[in-house]
């Protein structure tokens, strides 16, 4: 349903570190790298959109307030494991490490990082 979406980070350098080790676990790459913007998609073939333009935009400046939370999909609870250990990695906060979340369904299986700037992200995988 949605296309493409952006947050505004404080730091464009430090969020493209953060990012690109973190959801290199997903499949996607940095698409877009100017020097107030930049973009990710996801890489050609990994079962998602490969819009040239990236699908997942950063730009500089002063992050939204309150701080969103969005959710990337993932294919597999390993990639989820994955998402999760990069982005410990790149400097991310622990904000629920990867475990079956049954009160939103069965088969959610989720981790959950706060980036640089606060921001609450989450890989999901729904398959059973």
């Amino acid at each position: 349903m949605i296309d493409h979406m952006g947050i505004t980070v404080s730091d464009i350098e430090k969020s493209k570190a953060f990012y690109s080790k973190t959801l290199a676990a997903l499949g996607y790459v940095l698409c877009k790298n100017g020097p107030d913007a930049i973009s990710f998609r996801v890489r050609e073939g990994h079962g998602k959109s490969a819009d040239p333009g990236g699908d997942f935009w950063l730009s500089e400046g002063t992050p939204m307030t309150p701080r969103i939370h969005f959710a990337f999909n993932a294919a597999s609870r390993a990639d989820v494991d994955a998402f999760f250990a990069a982005g410990l990695a790149a400097d991310g906060i622990d904000n629920g490490a990867p475990n079956l979340r049954t009160q939103y369904h069965p088969h959610y299986y989720a981790a959950f990082l706060l980036d640089p700037d606060g921001y609450n992200i989450e890989a999901v995988c729904h398959a059973g």
